[in-house]
């Protein structure tokens, strides 16, 4: 049974990153029929990631009260009434609505799932369900492009997922006892001497970690392509290959660090990360393209440890009985991180020129190298 429930956690996650990279895909399409400015796609990523920030603030309580196996069914299906509000969407106004919702479902099932992972499997798991969730961000924008060509209508990629999700829903309706054998987490008032989470030691760098870890990742992909072409004087078709490759890093290495998270410890795990992304960063300061395009494969392999390897340690770092509430917390502050740090760098570079991207992500690693280390610093102090 609990193989069983495994399947489906990692289906969950499939299914959580399917919609992600879906809205890029399809904008020059939406853009083009709509009669939508560039910068639309925009305005409904931000809803999107205000949602899932706001949801994600709450899923502590939402667990306690509905425990994570309800929780998750009730996120996903209003991720696929969603998603199929967007497949019969014909003006913008009803995509920035139809937004909101999506962005409350997704930021619920993925501090739900995170926290019950966390607390209730080894760390390998945690590694190969992100890993999973990279599957699902690369399969949504290959089914929107296939749909694309088929019937010329970005509206039936998003059916398609839509339906994916629904079935999804059905599956979880009918695994609802297998949740059950999991006890939902106290709440921390009653569990935890009455302190409150703020109060924890160590909570703020370890937020500060998440932030700085989700604004390294989301800027590293985002401004990839664009410093590639106009910095190293790549094809656009080169440039679109480079970006790939460090998302392929990231998935990759989130499937082969399953396998070192039962051999290596989480501080050298996230130790050895920060330094590859280090080091990949060193190769996109030198004037040439393969470098850079080798440093970017070895950021996104440097990234993969991290995130995973913070989550599952929440539990054992800061209590069991906080780390329902505190994941969603977490989950919260990254994606602030992912939400406000890229397009601040993308002012930056708009208005200085692309040769400062490696300055402003070399930047952003040390902030993530000096979260985690002030963590373990205070995590190792007496009382801690």
């Amino acid at each position: 049974m609990t193989t069983l429930l495994l399947l489906i956690i990692y289906v969950a996650f499939i299914s959580l990153g399917l919609p992600d990279a879906m809205l890029g895909a399809a904008w020059p399409v939406m853009q083009s029929e709509l009669n939508l400015p560039l910068a639309g796609a925009g305005l409904i990523s931000m809803i999107i990631s205000a949602g899932t920030i706001f949801s994600s603030l709450f899923s502590g309580m939402l667990i306690r009260r509905l425990g994570t196996g309800r929780l998750t069914l009730i996120s996903v299906l209003t991720t696929a009434l969603a998603l199929l509000g967007y497949s019969f969407s014909t003006n913008y106004l009803w995509l920035c609505l139809i937004a909101v919702p999506l962005g409350l479902g997704a930021g619920a099932v993925d501090a739900a799932l995170n926290d019950f992972v966390a607390r209730n499997f080894a760390a390998r798991h945690m590694n190969w369900l992100h890993s999973f969730w990279g599957i699902g961000a690369t399969t949504g924008p290959i089914i929107m492009a296939f749909m694309l060509n088929q019937t010329g209508h970005w509206q039936m990629g998003y059916r398609t997922v839509a339906i994916v999700q629904v079935v999804l829903v059905a599956i979880l309706t009918i695994s609802l006892p297998l949740w059950q054998r999991y006890p939902t987490p106290a709440s921390p008032q009653t569990a935890s001497d009455g302190g409150k989470i703020r109060k924890i030691k160590g909570i703020a760098p370890n937020l500060a970690a998440f932030f700085a870890y989700c604004a390294v990742e989301a800027s590293t992909g985002l401004w990839a392509a664009s410093f590639l072409v106009n910095e190293r004087g790549l094809s656009e078709v080169l440039a679109a290959g480079g970006a790939s490759s460090y998302y392929l890093g990231i998935t990759i290495g989130r499937f082969l660090n399953g396998f070192l998270s039962t051999k290596i410890a989480a501080r050298s795990l996230v130790r050895g990360g920060e330094a590859m992304i280090l080091l990949g960063i060193v190769l996109m300061f030198l004037p040439f393209p393969i470098l850079s395009l080798a440093g970017l494969m070895i950021i996104g392999l440097g990234c993969a440890p991290i995130y995973p390897t913070l989550l599952h340690e929440t539990p054992r770092r800061f209590g069991a009985e906080n780390s329902a509430r505190l994941m969603g917390l977490q989950m919260a502050t990254a994606y602030c991180g992912l939400t406000l740090i890229p397009p601040l760098l993308g002012l930056i570079v708009g208005r200085f020129g692309l040769r400062l991207y490696p300055i402003g992500l070399l930047l952003l690693a040390l902030m993530l190298t000096f979260g985690t280390e002030r963590l373990n610093r205070v995590l190792s102090e007496p009382n801690a």
